[in-house]
């Protein structure tokens, strides 16, 4: 039915492998389409899928014939588009969308052009005819290139050492704005230099698509100078006047920065505190100010956990963490007071970088301007870490917050939706667990977490600990970590994600020793028995060497005593490597035992005994990953 045929057809069908199982098959035949055909459905169908928030309605104006009446037809799309082009060869394709015909003219650049219209003549030669007729340069990637080429001579020309900034976005979206690249380089007063650069930078690339030039001197990598580069879209013989306008125009968005700047620091970050109070953050969860107090709470709670994790705890250490805390403290109290700034009201993109510079500028201690710079950490996916202990804590704890508290109201992503970003929360939460090293049980954290939402939220703790580790399984993926290696390391559901790779670099180790595969396979079989005994009750991992009676399972037990002290010690030092090396010795007693001896024997105490033995073999050789998921 879901081919659109019916029960006749079922004498047709072909049964056929189709990876592991077998499928069934249908061969049919359909017509061909024309090309008109089949373009127009694709056109229809991509325009159709197009993710265009909101739509534009116009009027076009239409002539008169088979298809169109004379007058005017009501079009929705994004911008008013003025014709189609549809070309095979040298023969229009007819084909027609937004009140469009198609057809094979087009217009070049508005103001260069060197015929209007472009009649093109060929499909091969539209790139061609529109460069040397129409003055535009018309695949995306050619005028991309051109551009780039053009901001490094012109940065090269602007001083020595100077470069145009890196942003993929901004010069993406600047090719599709022009058709013609010219780039001119403009300048702004130095006094403007002391406004804090992001800010400066993100008036010009948001508001006016410009490049900053950036010095890349030793010593001063990175810092802004008072120079930018235009992408203009026309080639004057005199150039100034609209270097001149451009500078014009940039002038008076610097200065609005400058005032919001030093408006903002009139008033100190602490006076602003309880204005949070009347910012709502959710409608479940409370307001900023909630908010606030909550990552305070959990920080205050990582800073525990991290100081029952050290060890031996040392006076020296319990006044390292006192310190910590009371950083973490005011950091995360003072964290989100940069939204009710003007600047940040301005430009939310700065939330957090405004609220480190007006930190320092009231000589917060060491430490806690970085942290409240620092909080949102990693924003993005390659974004760096936070850079000190307390912007940490602080941001572990932020994201967090996040996390339990919408999954505690049931706020979940749903398919391709994730409003509030809670997939690059749970990546920054894991990245920071594991590139900083931090000895943090997952369930521990999250567990901690949710007594800072009182009776607001139900606690999801399991639901998001899931949720974490496909992310975490994904991300480990991405790394080059087979599937098989994430599963078998991932089914035991570790606590300290730190030492994840080591299991992963320890599990692919003990995949390629020669035993591999049949200890795989033979802790699969382990494991069936073992859930097949577990319906009765729990098998206690205990054996009784009085009841062995076979040889084989006297070896078996004999190898286990013999090796698997020396294993657990391995692993308990955190030599993963070794330690499933070790239990590699086992491949023949454990294939011997399963040739020789029968598990389920009709006496209870035999019975027992065994399932303890294989029991007793399932802990030691499970320790680092579950071996089973490594069987074919």
């Amino acid at each position: 039915a879901s081919l659109g045929v019916g029960p006749e057809v079922v004498p047709q069908l072909k049964r056929a492998p189709d990876g592991k199982a077998e499928a069934l098959f249908l061969d049919s035949v359909k017509a061909g389409a024309t090309l008109a055909e089949g373009l127009q459905k694709a056109l229809d169908e991509a325009l159709a899928k197009l993710p265009i928030p909101k739509v534009m309605t116009y009027q076009l104006e239409t002539g008169g014939g088979a298809d169109f009446q004379a007058g005017w037809t009501s079009v929705n799309f994004v911008r008013p588009a003025h014709g189609l082009i549809a070309l095979h060869g040298d023969q229009v394709v007819p084909i027609q969308t937004l009140g469009l015909k198609s057809g094979r003219d087009t217009h070049g650049h508005r103001f260069e052009a060197n015929v209007d219209p472009v009649s093109i003549t060929t499909a091969d030669s539209y790139a061609e005819q529109l460069t040397s007729q129409g003055a535009v340069i018309a695949s995306f990637a050619e005028r991309r290139a051109e551009i780039v080429r053009q901001l490094q001579a012109a940065a090269a020309k602007a001083g020595t050492n100077l470069k145009p900034i890196d942003d993929d976005a901004l010069l993406d979206e600047v090719t599709a704005l022009v058709e013609r690249p010219n780039v001119l380089t403009g300048r702004f007063e130095e006094a403007f230099l002391e406004v804090p650069q992001e800010c400066l930078i993100l008036t010009m690339k948001a508001n006016q698509k410009y490049f900053p030039l950036l010095d890349a001197s030793p010593g001063k990598e990175g810092k802004l100078t008072n120079q930018f580069l235009i992408v203009s879209n026309i080639k004057p013989d005199d150039a100034s006047a609209v270097v001149g306008g451009n500078e014009r125009v940039v002038r008076p968005r610097l200065a609005d920065a400058k005032f919001f700047f030093d408006q903002d620091r009139k008033k100190t970050l602490e006076s602003r505190v309880d204005g949070l109070a009347k910012v709502v953050y959710h409608g479940k969860l409370g307001t900023q100010g909630d908010r606030a107090e909550r990552v305070r709470a959990i920080g205050h709670e990582i800073v525990k956990q991290l100081s029952l994790a050290t060890l031996p705890f040392t006076v020296e250490a319990q006044d390292h963490f006192a310190v910590l805390d009371s950083k973490v403290q005011q950091a995360a109290r003072l964290a989100k007071t940069d939204l009710l700034t003007d600047m940040v009201g301005e430009f939310p993109e700065l939330q957090g970088i405004m609220g480190g510079y007006y930190a320092r500028h009231e000589g917060l201690r060491d430490g806690v301007a970085i942290a409240i710079e620092d909080h949102y950490k990693p924003r993005f996916a390659g974004d760096a870490l936070p850079r000190n202990h307390t912007g940490t804590v602080v941001a572990l704890a932020d994201k967090l917050e996040t996390l339990v508290g919408l999954f505690g109201i049931g706020q979940l992503p749903t398919g391709d939706k994730d409003p509030f970003a809670l997939r690059r929360h749970a990546l920054g939460v894991i990245r920071m667990l594991v590139e900083k090293d931090l000895p943090l049980d997952l369930s521990a954290l999250l567990a901690g977490a949710v007594p800072a939402f009182g009776d607001k939220i139900t606690d999801a703790s399991a639901a998001l600990a899931d949720f974490i580790y496909d992310r975490l399984a994904g991300s480990l993926r991405e790394q080059g970590y087979s599937a098989q290696e994430v599963d078998a390391v991932l089914a035991l559901r570790p606590q300290r994600l730190a030492l994840v790779q080591k299991q992963l670099a320890a599990v692919r180790a003990f995949a390629a020793l020669p035993e591999a595969p049949a200890l795989a396979a033979a802790n699969k079989r382990v494991g069936n028995i073992l859930k097949k005994a577990e319906v009765e009750g729990p098998v206690d991992a205990h054996v009784n060497p009085a009841l062995l009676q076979e040889q084989a399972e006297k070896d078996l037990f004999a190898a286990l005593q013999r090796f698997v002290p020396e294993a657990n010690a391995q692993f308990d030092a955190g030599d993963y490597t070794a330690s499933l090396q070790t239990l590699a010795v086992l491949r023949a007693p454990v294939d011997a035992f399963f040739d020789d001896v029968m598990v389920n024997a009709e006496q209870l105490d035999l019975r027992l005994n065994r399932q303890g033995l294989l029991k007793t073999l399932h802990e030691a050789m499970n320790r680092v990953a579950d071996l089973s998921r490594l069987a074919s």
